[in-house]
């Protein structure tokens, strides 16, 4: 089996649960994926994404799996294809205050609202949320909570490489504000060099401070 071939079979396998819920008589159907919930700096940020029923683009896949010049491309392309998308974050400051878990289920709201309102602006709306492994309370749109989504559901790969592609840039950008932490590099996650600056400097503004207590013996 050639490369184009194991991609095509791929790409058959991921879009499953969407062919099956148009099936079903479902038009609108959006995944949601989130980012940085495990770091020790910048938010934690979610996407989510309707595609369109005729969306074709070989090499789609968990983010994670992907080099970052391929997640670029492909983000573009989503982008520019998707029927909408929408992106939401919650800043280390309110991490610390509701706790990860709260923060996390409040960008993919956001995301799911900001998604929904470009939906409606072209004619259509939300009818279906196919989520990462998370189930969100009080949206009055139906759900699936998928296990290991972003590597077997071609809408929540497609918003957790959007996704991905947003925050790295975001850190990126705070490298420059705040050099020293390797942001470039290491994208806020506790690296062996990002936690000996943190004992080395103390933490910066978009560090989470409930995430940083028990690096050394610095109280902070």
């Amino acid at each position: 089996m050639t490369r184009k071939e194991k991609e095509e079979e791929r790409f058959k396998q991921l879009v499953l649960m969407e062919r099956q819920l148009e099936y079903e008589g479902l038009k609108y159907i959006a995944g949601v994926d989130e980012v940085g919930r495990g770091p020790l700096a910048g938010p934690v940020l979610a996407c989510c994404v309707v595609l369109p029923r005729d969306f074709y683009e070989l090499g789609i896949d968990d983010s994670k799996r992907l080099s970052e010049k391929r997640r670029q491309f492909l983000s573009e392309i989503i982008r520019k294809e998707a029927l909408a998308f929408g992106i939401g974050r919650v800043e280390p400051e309110q991490i610390d205050e509701i706790n990860i878990l709260r923060a996390t289920k409040r960008a993919m709201t956001d995301a799911i609202n900001a998604c929904d309102i470009m939906l409606q602006e072209r004619g259509g709306a939300i009818e279906y949320l196919l989520i990462d492994g998370m189930s969100l309370e009080n949206l009055g749109i139906p759900q699936d909570s998928v296990i290991k989504g972003d590597s077997t559901c071609l809408s929540i790969a497609a918003a957790s490489i959007v996704a991905k592609v947003e925050r790295d840039r975001m850190m990126e950008a705070y490298h420059i504000i705040y050099p020293g932490y390797g942001f470039d590099r290491n994208k806020g996650y506790g690296t062996k060099e990002h936690c000996n600056c943190l004992l080395e400097k103390g933490p910066c503004p978009v560090h989470r401070r409930s995430f940083i207590k028990k690096i050394g013996s610095r109280n902070y």
